[in-house]
């Protein structure tokens, strides 16, 4: 079960996923709130802690994150300080028990990436989308929404109109018909 350990904070962070399992991942670490005190309350050790992209407020806790559990960092960029091992677009990485593709999704920072699992039913979108048609900042460095749009149309291309879960990096996760709100952030950004 996916576990947001970043509920209920009300410092300026990202979400922070906790998928347990075969292979335990923390799926970016946030930022501003004691996520590792969190952490050791719930698991004993990590495998691997997972960026969906490196803005401040979703890495700003990577080092504390590291320390405690003497892990490694995987994300698209490893000439990234922090980024221990690059993951290609297309690259199937493991988080929990399954196996998810990794789609590199440029628009709102050029190294991000989505995490899709058909046999889940999961992505994982970053701050590409989020519920209700809302989609990533393009006003930030790096930012560009022409680009964003089309990262938004490989995601939807990808995923299942039977998606069951979208957890995105801000914001509640989506479990009615999450695909119906990545397909409505495809029509948003292109009329913003």
């Amino acid at each position: 079960m996916v576990t947001n350990l970043a509920q209920g904070v009300q410092a300026f962070t990202s979400n922070v996923y906790l998928v347990p399992g075969e292979r335990t991942v923390l799926i970016d670490p946030g930022a501003n709130f004691d996520v590792v005190d969190r952490l050791e309350s719930r698991v004993d050790d990590l495998d691997a802690v997972v960026l969906t992209h490196t803005h401040p407020d979703h890495v700003g806790n990577l080092e504390d994150v590291t320390s405690a559990f003497d892990v490694e960092v995987w994300g698209y960029d490893p000439s990234i300080d922090g980024v221990d091992h690059g993951i290609a677009d297309g690259e199937t990485v493991q988080l929990g028990d399954h196996e998810y593709v990794a789609v590199h999704t440029p628009g709102h920072k050029d190294d991000h990436l989505c995490f899709y699992s058909a046999d889940a039913g999961i992505l994982f979108a970053g701050d590409l989308v989020f519920q209700n048609g809302s989609f990533g900042r393009t006003d930030l460095e790096e930012g560009d929404r022409e680009t964003l749009i089309e990262s938004i149309d490989r995601v939807l291309e990808r995923i299942s109109p039977e998606l069951a879960e979208l957890h995105t990096g801000h914001g509640p996760s989506v479990t009615t018909n999450p695909y119906d709100h990545v397909e409505l952030s495809s029509q948003m950004a292109r009329q913003a």
